[in-house]
């Protein structure tokens, strides 16, 4: 019987990698960034993730000045505070972040289409 249990193959669990990843207090923080499509050709950027150090409102005002839309924060329940821009502002928000030093290029996740 020994040699019979040395023969069978134990349970592979192809997760047990990625879920002990994911529940390490060092898991990496991401800034995400996503677009939601409002009606017609009209669309949201929003920007969730960023540290709770910076000041919302004064990224929001820079980043309005700088692409020339309007935008808000707001507080959401489970995400915490979150910026929204009109338009489709992905790629500026992202360059913005980074050229300005708040966040590293592999800390930001770009989400939709």
């Amino acid at each position: 019987m020994s040699e019979l249990d040395d023969q069978i193959p134990t349970a592979f669990d192809p997760f047990a990698e990625a879920n002990a990843e994911d529940s390490g207090a060092g898991s990496k923080e991401y800034v995400h960034i996503r677009i939601q499509q409002r009606n017609g050709r009209k669309s949201l950027t929003t920007v969730q993730g960023l540290k709770k150090d910076f000041s919302y409102n004064k990224i929001l005002k820079d980043l309005k000045k700088e692409f020339c839309c309007n935008g808000t924060v707001v507080q959401d329940p489970e995400l915490g505070q979150v910026i929204q821009l009109q338009g489709d502002q992905r790629k500026n928000v992202s360059t913005f972040l980074v050229q300005v030093g708040i966040v590293k290029k592999e800390h930001i996740k770009i989400h939709g289409f």
